[in-house]
């Protein structure tokens, strides 16, 4: 028998506003509370609605927390827009301790493992990737040279991203004297997409070529960073090894890296090889040698296989991006479900986002473990929020146009959704970027809200797995840690069925509970760490990578 589904839900019994799970349309009966009232005006799903006269001034509610207050005095019935609403969020200071929980059952996955790449300082990879970095944006030319003499001969293109024969079908259609109309209307559905080759290293999922445009002409604190983020993608489980591109005279100097590779593994032992052109001389030796390295390394890699390993060695990086107003009801508490189940089981989860902590800093500061990591956390919070305002773009200015026309009114709003990714357990450890996360638990990472700068920063951090909500829909993926795609609503997840891998909209639908859906997530994740399963985003070549330059980016 079909469940009967919802019109419309108080996410907190103190909101004084309740949520469209359905478009509602003008007169609709509202009885909420013993309260009865038509709706003055049609309300889109997603989009909010008071259940009570508000005057000018007067607080809004979601979440149990403050998201907004009135521009003008509103009646009950009426939707919440930016023309009534601006964002207000409650001040936070150090509070006491918050830290009894409630663990969920893990009983059925107790005993459960993936299989996954052992690495000799105890962490476990879920992919076994060789990486190709530049030091320089000075040096993306060569590194692209390495990919276009490597990767197909190796069978480690991407097969999907080659639309030649598309182009194809037209060429020979306007050659025939196809008018532009008729070019418009050409089918292509038919065009074939390319076949992967066999891959030369088996045990080896991929040569991964990053560019970024920094590593000089920028500040040393910039450049300093991404010797720290680079450090932790080569230290990174997931990595088997890497070839470096140095030009030699540029602020972010190898002696730099290799010092932010020790701090993250004192005893690092895998293949790294770093090329500086200037005293390697032509181009042509630095190429050859270069690779001749890379071959070698994956050779090394291909020695590695798979064993199994418990769930503890799993590190969750928590993501969203393109959120809608579902996000906080639906896909973002399944995904703190999998978050507090992780933890129960002794694994590592990552918070990101921090523009998007905004409005819920008390309840978060007040989970911390301790004073210390409560007062950095803030700390964190003031100096970013501060360094916004001071450019004229505080955090009141994060939710986007399309955030916006799907329900995320205000900053608070879209903030006391998307925390609910990182369910309840304490939080274990406050991590600025670009650090790593080594403490089980629920850790907090200082990033962007920018959903590739903020993936590239957790993946850095350590996550093995990223977990990304979107409701909106984006394509969003990583070089070396897959990157799971989660919808917030059904209709979504059925038009975008290309980058999307799960669907939470049964949860809107009413077709499964919060903790069914997160079970569901824990099994898929699994299986992509055991490489049985490959999200949308790997079977694309997603791979986006965006170091963050310090300073305003939301």
């Amino acid at each position: 028998m079909e469940k009967e589904r919802l019109s419309y839900l108080q996410i907190h019994p103190k909101d004084n506003v309740l949520v469209a799970l359905r478009d509602l349309p003008k007169g609709f009966e509202v009885d909420f509370g013993g309260q009865r009232f038509a709706l003055r005006e049609g309300i889109r799903a997603k989009h909010k609605f008071t259940i009570t006269a508000l005057a000018k001034d007067a607080d809004v509610l979601m979440y149990g927390v403050l998201v907004g207050k009135m521009n003008y005095a509103v009646t009950e019935g009426v939707v919440i827009s930016t023309e009534n609403l601006r964002h207000a969020s409650d001040d936070f200071k150090l509070g006491n301790r918050k830290l009894a929980w409630e663990k969920p059952d893990v009983s059925a996955f107790e005993g459960r493992t993936f299989n996954g790449f052992h690495r000799s300082n105890g962490t476990v990879g879920t992919a076994n990737y060789w990486l190709v970095i530049p030091l320089v944006f000075c040096e993306n030319r060569n590194v692209l040279t390495l990919k276009s003499a490597l990767e197909e001969k190796l069978g480690y293109q991407v097969a999907s991203k080659d639309y030649s024969d598309e182009v194809d079908e037209l060429i020979a259609r306007y050659q025939a004297g196809a008018s532009v109309d008729q070019l418009l209307a050409v089918d292509l559905s038919s065009a074939k997409a390319g076949k992967e080759k066999m891959r030369l290293f088996p045990n080896v999922d991929g040569v991964k070529f990053l560019n970024h445009n920094m590593g000089c002409g920028g500040t040393r604190l910039d450049s300093d960073a991404l010797c720290g983020l680079l450090a932790g993608y080569i230290t990174h489980p997931n990595v088997a090894g890497a070839t470096v591109l140095s030009l030699g005279c540029q602020h972010a100097q190898a002696s730099i890296l290799r010092d932010e590779i020790t701090k993250r593994d004192a005893a690092f032992d895998k293949p790294l090889y770093i090329f500086e052109q200037q005293f390697e001389g032509t181009e042509q030796e630095l190429m050859q040698k270069a690779i001749k390295a890379t071959f070698a390394g994956l050779a090394q890699a291909n020695k590695q296989t798979r064993q199994p390993a418990t769930l503890d060695k799993l590190c969750i990086g928590l993501e969203c991006g393109g959120s809608d107003g579902f996000s906080g009801i639906s896909a973002n508490p399944a995904l703190g479900y999998v978050s507090d189940m992780l933890v129960t089981m002794g694994g590592s989860v990552i918070l990101a986002e921090f523009p998007e902590l905004c409005g819920v800093e008390q309840e978060l500061s007040d989970r911390c473990i301790d004073e210390v990591t409560a007062e950095k956390f803030m700390h964190l919070m003031k100096t970013y929020n501060a360094k916004a305002e001071a450019d004229g773009s505080g955090f009141y200015m994060n939710p986007s146009p399309g955030n916006i026309r799907d329900g995320l009114i205000t900053d608070a709003i879209k903030s006391a959704g998307a925390a609910k990714k990182g369910g309840n357990s304490p939080i274990t450890a406050v991590v600025d970027y670009p650090g790593v996360v080594n403490t089980p638990g629920l850790n907090l990472l200082c990033t962007p809200g920018n959903d590739v700068e903020s993936t590239t920063a957790e993946v850095a951090a350590g996550a093995n797995v990223v977990l990304f909500t979107t409701g909106l829909g984006t394509p969003t993926g990583n070089p070396i840690a897959p990157v799971v795609k989660l919808s917030t609503n059904t209709k979504m997840f059925e038009r975008m069925p290309d980058i999307i891998d799960i669907n939470c909209g049964t949860i809107i639908d009413g077709e499964e509970t919060i903790p069914e859906t997160a079970h569901r997530i824990l099994d898929y994740v699994i299986q992509v760490a055991s490489g049985n399963t490959k999200p949308k985003a790997v079977q694309l070549g997603q791979d986006d990578f965006i170091p963050w330059r310090r300073g305003v980016s939301l």
